[in-house]
């Protein structure tokens, strides 16, 4: 893992952005809770007077103090292990990326052990005060201790995002963490539904009167756990949402990026709740994408680009139907003696560029090389794509590989061109079979293939693909005489390119 050039910087800001996090949600707690105790113990006849002693100041000021120290530490603990490796660019080991997985959960259990702690000191402390002072004690840290853990937990999770998704990508998760249901009603049951219920004890406590002095002003606590309640909300429900929009949004992206071609795209997994398992399913779906564009252009490469798409659309069984086609064959002259004279990888780089020219010129005539049979080719122009004029394709094919071809030195070569029905399909067994054309035209482009190589020109087309072929291609070729190919009963009328190239 290459790690980007701020890498230390952006580990450094983590770790800042969430010890700043952290604390103010330790502070903000504190503060509250005291506040409201404060304001519910003003009445004349409040029997929580006590209850802001030099002692229980002295003892709360050390748990806080205490309890942000162990803070720190286990900060240190969990945390900055995980920073050193992720500054570092480094790829985290196993053990590694469960322990940097498990820190949001490890965290939050600390902050609220701390945290009912020092609760429980006060508490024991105040054992003498009665039952109203102990009842107060207690509720507010309920109330503290679970807004403390859901905002601890969703400021870790949010703020190290980034460790937790480079530790996904090295060892998932096997355990989901909650869901995105889970998340918000644990928000809403912590920063919002906590508040709103400590709202609505208050009230009732006015009537029954267990906790509450009955001369205690309850509207200061009531606005502060309103505003609690709202700003917490917010803050839980933003934080939550986060959680959500930002892996969404990021699919999104990469989803763009896909539909405009580029398969080389991933986002980064950093939850094992169903919003990782969307991001770990969108990097399969483009990582299948990219192999079947993969396994599709190397198909195309051994069959052509036409025939895999074909069998990549359509149901491939054997069989096909009668096509009317061009047919062009080039062959390469003295090669045998080229492999005699010359050392095998000398003679595979002239093959190597004799056939580029070929596929070269085949392509940008829409046509198919159906086969390279060592030292010569087969081209069809027609099939399986139909092509509006596939016999002077062809010959543009041939005159265009005539100027080519003569750049190379080393070899001679021969090209014959026919036009007619032949039948175009996958040919062979059930579980092996290859896309070819069978035909007479075939074999007679293979004969004048060989006439070709005796002859100045080097090419020979049938009569009747010059006159099947556009008017603006057929004036380029001139009849030049009749002869009976091998293996045919019939003379061939054959045709050459009316003049040489310059």
């Amino acid at each position: 893992m290459n790690p980007p050039a701020d890498w230390k910087r952006r580990a450094f800001l983590l770790r800042v952005r969430y010890s700043v996090g952290i604390l103010s949600a330790y502070v903000i707690g504190a503060i509250e809770v005291l506040a409201i105790i404060a304001l519910l113990s003003r009445g004349k006849e409040s029997v929580t007077q006590d209850l802001f002693t030099v002692r229980n100041i002295a003892t709360g000021t050390l748990v806080l103090t205490g309890s942000l120290i162990v803070a720190a530490v286990c900060t240190t603990t969990f945390v900055v292990p995980a920073l050193v490796w992720y500054s570092k660019g480094e790829t985290p080991t196993e053990g590694q990326a469960y322990a940097a997985l498990d820190i949001p959960l490890r965290q939050t259990l600390v902050h609220v052990g701390m945290w009912f702690i020092g609760g429980a000191a006060i508490f024991f402390l105040n054992l003498h005060s009665g039952l109203r002072t102990l009842a107060l004690i207690a509720l507010g840290v309920v109330f503290g201790g679970a807004a403390i853990a859901c905002l601890g937990y969703l400021v870790t999770q949010q703020t190290l995002r980034p460790i937790i998704a480079v530790a996904m990508s090295a060892t998932p998760p096997q355990r989901p963490s909650p869901g995105v249901m889970q998340r918000l009603i644990a928000t809403w049951a912590l920063c919002t539904a906590i508040p709103t219920t400590a709202i609505c004890a208050i009230i009732v406590d006015r009537y029954t009167q267990w906790v509450i002095a009955p001369d205690t002003p309850i509207e200061a606590p009531i606005l502060i756990l309103a505003a609690t309640s709202l700003g917490a909300g917010l803050r839980g429900l933003q934080l939550v949402a986060q959680t959500v929009s930002d892996p969404v949004r990021e699919v999104g992206r990469a989803m763009r990026e896909v539909e405009q071609g580029n398969t080389d795209v991933t986002v980064s997994v950093y939850d094992s709740s169903e919003i990782g398992r969307l991001q770990m399913g969108f990097n399969q779906m483009v990582a299948s994408v990219a192999e079947r564009e993969r396994l599709q252009d190397l198909f195309g490469k051994h069959v052509g680009q036409h025939v895999a798409s074909r069998a990549m659309e359509e149901e491939p069984t054997l069989g096909g139907d009668v096509r009317v086609v061009a047919v062009l064959f080039i062959d390469l002259a003295g090669s045998t003696t080229l492999a005699a004279t010359h050392p095998p990888t000398e003679v595979a780089d002239v093959l190597n560029d004799f056939f580029h020219i070929v596929v070269t010129a085949v392509d940008e005539h829409e046509g198919l090389i159906n086969k390279f049979t060592g030292d010569a080719a087969l081209a069809i122009f027609g099939a399986p794509q139909e092509i509006d004029d596939p016999a002077g394709a062809a010959l543009a094919t041939a005159r265009a590989l005539r100027t080519a071809l003569r750049a190379l030195t080393a070899v001679d070569f021969g090209i014959g061109v026919s036009h007619g029905s032949v039948f175009a399909g996958n040919i062979g067994a059930e579980h092996r079979y290859e896309y070819t054309v069978i035909g007479d035209p075939v074999n007679e482009a293979a004969r004048l293939t060989e006439l070709a190589k005796d002859r100045k020109s080097r090419i020979l087309a049938a009569r009747q693909a010059v006159w099947s072929a556009a008017p603006e291609e057929a004036a380029h070729w001139a009849s030049r005489g009749s002869t009976k190919l091998r293996g045919r009963t019939s003379r061939t009328v054959y045709a050459e390119p009316s003049a040489e190239p310059d």
